[in-house]
């Protein structure tokens, strides 16, 4: 058992699993090492000096905390992780002298010392807990990192295995003793050194490394026999390194069902968190057995944990793509497409209490239809198949969503969105290779319940890295081409195309169609600068949730939690704009029909963004009503 397993129960928060890096900048904070990572009231992941973080917040908490041994004691461990040692000291020192639980008090003031350059020092401290309460596992072992550390190699090995004696399952103790033995006299000399560690009594941790062994030479059964060995003598709840190692050992080696057979039953979020769900997750997906991974990833979110955000949506990611390759697509005489329409912008229901803080619709403006959902690729199948959303796809409906809200809110235009849905209980966005044809738009766009008269088309061109954005303005009576627009853009800058391009859309239907211009309501506030492509993206999202919220509908939606959060972060980014704070209700109040349990889980956070940017007069009472609806 590692020191900070031993005092508190638990590792250091566990890292996340590796999915696809994204785009990172020249530098990643996350991997400097004068940074420390930490996690804002909103979870956001925020980037500090060491020293900052040390004068701004460590040393103050210690203060603080100067009378209360149990967190004076957390706060030094994590200082100790962070790579602080001499700083700690002084506090160490105090804590030594207050702790009840002495041992851990004179640990950690013995390992603070070492990190200082003060071995002489630290072997005082330890042989002081000794004099008064006698040996412990631990504090031999440090004593021998002391020897060690003063190259006395006998002197240490010898206080080292008494450690063991005590305290056979310490994870540096354990691996320190092959270690020093396989090096000496070879791999079978190790091996031998684990045995006898094995053989103490409350042994579990040796059982693991001699499993390991096992499988490396394909012993399933002596590996087997180790692990139950293992489980039998270790402490309840099984300890988090335990099912971490025996998971992924089984699983490097290829026997999944061993792994649930044997550990899932002794599993516990809470308590064993990502480090283990990891491999858990990862073998009930290679087993095809995605409700129950559905299930594990489920329990690490309700434990809301920003630091695990990242990891979970991975998975969120990887079961949805793995429940779709399972799923056979129809055959090409059995597809049905549907069309979905939308009112309005997406975040504006008519009718709806938000709807009072706008502008109302001109009853007699013109009835527009705006049609997206095309995207045409070089390397494009010309066969229908099922597949995840990609970038593409998601511009090609977040592009005609924008501009129908610009529509209305800059216009009189009266806007009407299609979406092309694959019709069925496991329907799904439709997304075509080419561009829809300017006679299907035009009868698609008559077909409505109230015939339009115009439609704006929008579809997209890829090229390698090169995009294209094109627009046109359809007049349905004839199918005649209007005008036609074009913009060039990149996907991580569309805020520099996409704005204007919606603005001369906007111009073209006034000049073409007889739309009047409306000053824009003062409530409707977009960005238009580095986050707008994080807006897009929102409006797409909201669009799938509502989707996904039909019904008859069964696993449209992945990825809940990243889409709630996301609109939480962008309400951050953009604290006074009421239409963005709407835009958060809506995703809320969709997606509570379609995971109830996600919503709950942002109730505090929504609490608190309500309460630390709030809104004045009306406009603060409608969202109150629609927060508190969605979080009942």
């Amino acid at each position: 058992m590692g020191l900070f397993d031993r005092f508190f129960g638990k590792k250091p928060a566990p890292s996340s699993p590796n999915p696809p890096p994204p785009a990172l900048p020249p530098v990643d904070p996350s991997q400097d090492s004068s940074l420390i990572r930490v996690f804002d009231e909103f979870g956001r992941e925020l980037f500090i000096p060491k020293a900052e973080w040390l004068k701004s917040a460590l040393l103050p908490n210690i203060e603080a905390a100067w009378n209360d041994p149990e967190k004076l004691a957390g706060f030094i461990i994590n200082g100790l992780q962070d790579g602080f040692g001499v700083e700690l000291l002084k506090g160490c020192e105090r804590l030594a002298a207050i702790d009840p639980n002495a041992e851990r008090g004179h640990v950690l003031h013995a390992v603070a010392l070492l990190a200082a350059e003060r071995p002489d020092d630290a072997e005082k401290t330890l042989r002081r807990f000794i004099s008064v309460h006698g040996e412990s596992g631990v504090v031999l072992t440090n004593l021998a990192k002391v020897y060690g550390k003063r190259k006395e190699t006998g002197k240490a090995m010898d206080t080292l295995w008494r450690g063991l004696e005590l305290d056979p399952n310490q994870d540096n103790a354990v691996g320190w003793y092959e270690a020093e033995l396989r090096e000496k006299d070879g791999a079978e000399a190790g091996l031998e050194a684990l045995r006898r560690i094995a053989a103490l009594p409350g042994s579990w941790r040796a059982q693991l490394w001699l499993a390991r062994d096992a499988l490396k030479h394909r012993a399933l059964e002596t590996a087997l026999q180790y692990y139950e060995q293992s489980l039998a003598n270790a402490p309840r709840p099984v300890p988090v390194d335990l099912l971490t190692q025996l998971s992924g050992d089984l699983g490097n080696a290829g026997h999944l069902p061993e792994i649930l057979n044997l550990a899932l039953p002794h599993y516990n979020a809470a308590f064993h968190g990502m480090q283990v769900g990891n491999n858990f997750i990862k073998a009930c997906l290679d087993l095809g057995q995605f409700d129950q991974a559905r299930s594990i990833i489920d329990e690490l979110y309700a434990m809301k944990r920003p630091d695990w955000k990242e990891g979970l949506a991975f998975w969120d990611g990887e079961l949805a793509k793995m429940r779709l390759q399972t799923e056979p697509a129809p055959a090409q005489d059995q597809i049905k497409i549907a069309m979905l329409a939308i009112e309005g912008p997406v975040w504006l229901k008519p009718d709806s209490p938000e709807s009072e803080l706008f502008p109302e619709r001109d009853p007699d403006g013109p009835l527009v239809c705006f049609f997206g959902c095309s995207v045409e690729k070089e390397d494009a199948g010309s066969q229908f198949e099922r597949q995840m959303s990609d970038a593409g796809g998601r511009l090609s409906r977040a592009l005609p969503l924008f501009l129908a809200e610009q529509a209305q809110l800059l216009t009189d235009v009266r806007p009407l969105t299609l979406i092309p849905w694959l019709a069925g209980p496991s329907g799904g966005f439709v997304v075509s290779g080419v561009a829809w044809p300017d006679d299907q738009i035009a009868h698609l766009a008559r077909q409505q319940q109230k015939p339009a008269d115009y439609a704006i088309a929008s579809h997209l061109k890829v090229s390698g890295s090169s995009w294209q954005a094109q627009v046109k303005l359809i007049r349905t009576i004839d199918a005649a081409n209007l005008g036609s627009l074009t913009a060039d853009l990149t996907l991580d800058r569309v805020e520099a195309s996409l704005p204007r391009l919606a603005r001369d859309a906007v111009s073209l239907l006034i000049a073409e169609t007889g739309a009047s211009a409306k000053p824009m309501p003062e409530l409707y506030q977009i960005p238009l600068n580095q986050h707008f492509g994080h807006y897009i993206l929102r409006l797409e999202q909201l669009l799938a949730v509502r989707c996904g919220s039909m019904d008859g509908i069964q696993g449209f939606l992945s990825g809940e939690r990243e889409i709630v959060d996301g609109c939480v972060q962008l309400c951050l980014l953009e604290p006074s704009s009421v239409s963005i704070r709407i835009l958060l209700a809506r995703v809320l109040l969709a997606m509570k029909k379609v995971n109830p349990a996600a919503v709950k889980e942002f109730a505090d956070k929504i609490r608190l963004l309500q309460t630390k940017h709030p809104f004045q007069g009306v406009e603060h009472g409608v969202l109150n009503r629609l927060f508190d609806e969605a979080l009942a």
